[in-house]
């Protein structure tokens, strides 16, 4: 995940283009002297979004495809920067439509009811809110770099809580809870089986051990792995997958306290009569016509009738017992903070 990303938390999008509309210069002479402008457009939907490279392409192929093409532009923004917007901009914000974390979306509609409940709205595995839809799932596994857990003479991991050990100091490569949200999912897994309190200590314990190797994005702990300077990490289960599939010596292992998901997902910006025509849309051929594609880079099934590969579904499918908002984020990032100390 992203700085507070699933996966990367420093990206994020925004698409906008213009549909073109055309009047007739010719006319009878009963028409002569009228008004020959053309009929209003429509106007240019403006989607922001904190989704990464495959997720853009995957949307704006779909968009390209099913009636939109012309009619929006892309630019990125971080997760924290797009929070950051619409946390100071609110309904004034330029964007008809977002894309983003869901704990974003959830805390902000709670504070302001910011986003219109969506149509034509497709039925989702897990129960979801009704002003937004998931576009993409992450969900957090242990993974290890087999040569080099050998090695170092070290067994591999069962549980998250196991890198707490001292025999895994300095072994282990886990990304920062002050920084990365795939941080929260390890976070998540351990005080949902400690407890907050206790959780908390172990996760500080954690990336202590990891030291040099703490990192700040969610794919930095495959990374090292994959550079040999580490022999355990944690990070995102479907790119452990496709290093295995690819012969890398890299495998993946469901952790006995469970495989925590975070959801990115899409929500129209109610403005009121001011409110994009299209905005809705945009959402629908997204969904419709962009999840299949969206699959091949984030393999969790979201909706009733995906499915992925075997190797792709995790042992332990788990949720917090807590709805996810940026409150809890940062009541959690607090604790493991102060458990450190």
């Amino acid at each position: 995940m992203q700085p507070m990303t699933c996966f990367k938390l420093t990206f994020a999008a925004c698409l906008c283009a213009a549909m073109v509309g055309c009047g007739n210069d010719s006319g009878t002479d009963a028409d002569k002297g009228k008004s020959t402008a053309a009929p209003a457009k429509t106007a240019e939907v403006v989607i922001y979004t904190n989704a990464d490279e495959e997720a853009q392409t995957a949307m704006k192929n779909a968009l390209d495809k099913n009636g939109m093409k012309g009619a929006y532009l892309i630019q990125s923004f971080g997760t924290s920067e797009l929070g950051g917007k619409l946390a100071a901009e609110g309904k004034n914000i330029e964007a008809d439509v977002v894309t983003l974390s869901t704990y974003y979306l959830d805390s902000f509609q709670k504070k302001e009811k910011l986003f219109a409940d969506l149509q034509n709205k497709a039925k989702t595995i897990q129960p979801s809110p009704s002003y937004w839809t998931p576009i993409l799932g992450n969900t957090g596994a242990l993974f290890v770099n087999t040569e080099v857990l050998k090695q170092s003479k070290l067994e591999a991991p069962k549980s998250i809580a196991d890198l707490a050990k001292p025999e895994y100091a300095g072994h282990i490569s886990v990304p920062d809870i002050m920084g990365s949200s795939t941080s929260w999912l390890m976070t998540q897994a351990v005080m949902s089986a400690q407890g907050e309190e206790a959780g908390a200590k172990t996760v500080a314990a954690i990336e202590k051990n990891a030291g040099a190797h703490l990192e700040k994005s969610g794919s930095g702990p495959l990374k090292k792995l994959r550079a040999g300077e580490a022999a355990v990490g944690f990070g995102l289960r479907h790119q452990a997958v496709a290093d295995k599939a690819r012969g890398l010596p890299i495998d993946y292992i469901d952790p006995t306290e469970g495989n925590f998901q975070l959801q990115e997902a899409a929500a129209v910006v109610d403005k009121g009569a001011k409110t994009n025509p299209n905005a809705q849309k945009v959402v629908e051929i997204i969904v419709k016509y962009g999840r299949p594609e969206l699959l091949k880079f984030y393999p969790v099934a979201l909706y009733e009738g995906e499915t992925v590969s075997a190797e792709n579904k995790p042992a332990r499918p788990s949720f917090y017992k807590e709805p996810l908002t940026v409150e809890l984020l940062q009541k959690h990032q607090k604790m493991v903070k102060d458990a450190g100390k």
